[in-house]
Order: C-alpha cells, then structure tokens, then sequence
C-alpha cells in the first residue's frame, strides 16, 4: 500500500497565504486596476486593500461598475507604532437585486503621514465620515471641502481613537459663556 504523504507546517502556512480573489478583485484585475485582496470579512464581504494613490482611479471604477451606494466609511488604528487604515464599505444598490453586492476598500497609511484623498466627490456621504475619521484618528483627507474637527473642540491636541493617546488630565474651555 502506498502511504499518503501529509502536508509539513510549512505547506498549509504557504497554502493560508492564498486569498482567493472575489468576484470585485477579478473585474478590476481584468481591467488593469493595481489591488491585492484580502480575506472576506466574517460576513463574506469582499475586502480589497487599495494604495491611497490608487484609490480615487478604483473608487472612479466601481461607482462607474454599479457600486453607487458609500454606506459606511471610517477608520482604525492597528495598535502602536503600525499603520492606521481607512476603509469605505461600497454597496450595489438597485431594484432587481434580491441581496446586493458589496465590497470593502482598505487603504493602510503610515502613521507619521496618514493622507488619502477624499471620496467626497464620489459619493457626498462622505463628507462628515471622513471629518470624523479625521477628528478621531488624524487621517487627512486630501481634498475634502471642510475637513475640520466634528466632535472634539478645534483646539484639541491630539487624535482620541489611536492606541498611543494619552488623555490629557485637564482641558480648559475657552470662552464658554
């Protein structure tokens, strides 16, 4: 009897590495579009990493491919010291579609420069989105039309939502009456 020969650690760590590419992934490789996919989230939900200087070109694509819809866009941080990510979660929506078609972009920014450009000129729910990314995180929004702080007061120092800030221990308000 011939013996079955069993995959050592090393394959199956090369074999996890593969993501499959989505059904998204494909059409903007067909099309020449410069991504790498991610694995789907817990959902399914397609996920794409885009470079920040790809991403107005891609966003262009999908809206102009059916993805007409921003329903979410926001950012996190990774932890200290590593990058901090902005991610657009982009829907199809239309009448005959029994469950619509959906895809996440991630940009991931380096955490000494994070900027990207606006999607705000593609889709306008963007715009306080991306002022609260702004506001939490520090993640300029290149473009944006007002980008200015949404939650915190404008002279706050500092990005309350990354894993490294340190609460300050008082906060005058300036002229409060």
């Amino acid at each position: 009897m011939a013996e079955e020969s069993k995959p050592n650690g090393n394959e199956n760590a090369e074999a996890s590495e593969i993501v499959e590419a989505g059904p998204v992934s494909r059409w903007l490789t067909e099309n020449d579009f410069d991504h790498e996919s991610l694995d789907p989230d817990n959902l399914g939900v397609e996920m794409i990493k885009v470079e920040a200087e790809f991403l107005i070109p891609m966003a262009t694509a999908l809206r102009a491919y059916g993805f007409n819809y921003l329903q979410c866009q926001g950012g996190y941080d990774l932890g200290p010291g590593k990058e901090l990510v902005s991610f657009y979660h982009l829907i199809k929506v239309s009448d005959n579609a029994e469950k619509p078609e959906e895809v996440r972009l991630k940009v991931f920014l380096p955490r000494d420069n994070p900027t990207v450009p606006s999607v705000y000129w593609l889709w306008k729910a963007a715009d306080w989105q991306e002022r609260e990314t702004y506001d939490m995180y520090g993640i300029i929004y290149e473009g944006h039309p007002n980008l200015k702080r949404l939650l915190m007061p404008e002279d706050w120092v500092g990005w309350p939502l990354r894993k490294d800030y340190v609460s300050p221990d008082f906060y005058e308000l300036q002229d409060a009456y």
